[in-house]
């Protein structure tokens, strides 16, 4: 039976089976809301937090925030952490377009957005605009001639 207050968004259709799509969003729900009630915002519900975490899924068309690459969807509730020990950085790379879900700006409250489990990787704790400067910072060093290029 279809979620009426979280209905599986459209571009996802095909795609992500709606229970699917219903497990990954209350454990992300009750991840981010554990994490934050110990260390960043003020505590919310979990309904909150999946209201906020499916708006911004819905948000996303599916790409990722920051890079604007096409996410992987279909791997959401498929990373194994006993495979991952095994495989290492090959089957981290197999998930660099996994969805994630990314606090904006902690500071503000509790904000998301959805992009790649590489792109929250990179950029941490940083905000959004310590993220912007980081990348800027990174492409005008190498754009100077200064990088480690070839390395």
């Amino acid at each position: 039976m279809p979620s009426a207050k979280f209905p599986l968004p459209a571009f996802l259709g095909g795609r992500v089976a709606e229970p699917v799509y219903l497990r990954w969003l209350a454990r992300k729900a009750r991840t981010h809301a554990k994490r934050d009630r110990a260390h960043f915002c003020a505590p919310v519900s979990i309904s909150d937090y999946k209201e906020r975490i499916h708006a911004a899924v819905v948000c996303s068309r599916g790409w990722d925030c920051y890079t604007g690459e096409e996410l992987e969807w279909e791997k959401i509730s498929t990373f194994r952490n006993a495979d991952a020990k095994l495989r290492k950085a090959s089957h981290k790379a197999e998930f660099a377009l996994l969805p994630t879900v990314d606090h904006v700006d902690r500071q503000y409250g509790c904000r998301f957005a959805i992009c790649g489990w590489r792109t929250n990787d990179a950029k941490g704790d940083l905000n959004t605009d310590e993220f912007r400067a980081l990348c800027r910072r990174v492409l005008d060093f190498h754009e100077h001639g200064r990088g480690i290029e070839g390395a």
